[in-house]
């Protein structure tokens, strides 16, 4: 569709100051001759633009841009669009020729210049139109490139980009399962070396038969006097100021302190016992539970046999409160 009304030939113009069609310039460089040559440059600087400003890979746009007032809808020209071109030798942009069988590409087409096709075993590459036929236009016959001699393209840029859609996707898959593989292995490592430990750690208890620990009874030496750390664990229970101390250390459950639930631990008392004497903490102290059924398990027990788990707990200040026994044990 073009911009002028009196001029139905799309390659000419309303020229006003004539009252005429005049055919568009070819080039880039015809509007810019044509606009300062005669004021500004010489013969031989008008061949050189012309020269430089050819209209190859271009093609002129319906009636130049203008309308019949002079008002531009657009440039005077526009690239070739892709599987066309203009080596400069028409007003418009042709579509590319295709090599027919039994020739190869010797140059593929751009928008400056057509294909070039050679036959096998030959050197001298030729352009050749395959599958071609005319077509009636306004300005007389035109050829145009058969639809059905068109290869269909072996490479499109949806496939190219679906292609490396889906290699992201698997790359990314592969390191996902990579790294999940690699976490239920460490856990499962850990778990193992956590069992083991704690299979250990139940056995010395086990063997241990609740026997003083030497390297800690030395430390709990210059705490605890002998009197107290030999005196029976009964001692605890019936001292009442000692032990309401004890509960108030120990039974309370707070963040990074070891309590009532550790010493029983290291008591072997089994973990659905703790959870029960904890549920009935509202009449009964845990501490006192828990102290009164080593008592019962092993009266052989002494205050030493608590100190030492309580060492091993870090609960110093429980053993200090211990050390008030003194007192008692002097009466008895």
């Amino acid at each position: 569709m073009g911009h002028s009304e009196k001029c139905r030939d799309l390659d000419t113009f309303w020229d006003q100051s004539t009252s005429t069609c005049k055919e568009c310039p070819r080039a880039a460089g015809e509007w810019f001759a044509i606009a300062v040559y005669p004021v500004l440059f010489d013969s031989i600087v008008l061949c050189f633009i012309l020269l430089m400003c050819t209209n190859t890979g271009r093609e002129i746009t319906p009636n130049c841009g203008f309308d019949d007032l002079g008002g531009r809808h657009e440039v005077p020209w526009r690239e070739c669009k892709k599987g066309t071109f203009n080596d400069g030798s028409s007003a418009h942009c042709k579509p590319c020729a295709q090599c027919p069988p039994g020739f190869i590409y010797a140059h593929q087409c751009t928008t400056t210049s057509d294909t070039k096709c050679e036959a096998s075993g030959r050197g001298t590459g030729h352009p050749v139109t395959s599958g071609s036929f005319q077509i009636r236009t306004e300005r007389g016959f035109t050829l145009k490139p058969h639809p059905a001699t068109t290869p269909p393209p072996l490479y499109t840029e949806a496939a190219g980009a679906g292609i490396i859609t889906a290699l992201a996707f698997a790359i990314v898959i592969t390191i996902t399962l990579g790294v999940i593989c690699a976490c239920l292995i460490w856990r499962r490592k850990r778990g193992r070396r956590h069992a083991v430990l704690g299979f250990h750690r139940r056995s010395s208890h086990i063997n241990s038969g609740f026997s003083p620990l030497s390297a800690l009874d030395n430390d709990l030496r210059h705490i605890l006097s002998p009197d107290i750390l030999s005196s029976p664990l009964q001692t605890v229970l019936d001292n009442l100021d000692v032990l309401e101390e004890l509960v108030i250390l120990l039974d309370p459950e707070n963040q990074g302190v070891k309590n009532t639930k550790h010493l029983a631990s290291h008591c072997s008392f089994p973990a659905t016992w703790i959870t029960y004497i904890y549920s009935m903490k509202d009449s009964k102290s845990p501490l006192k539970a828990v102290l009164e059924g080593v008592n019962s398990k092993h009266p052989d027990w002494t205050v030493g046999h608590l100190a030492e788990r309580l060492k091993l707990m870090e609960r110093n200040d429980a053993i200090a409160v211990l050390s008030k026994l003194g007192e008692c044990v002097m009466q008895a």
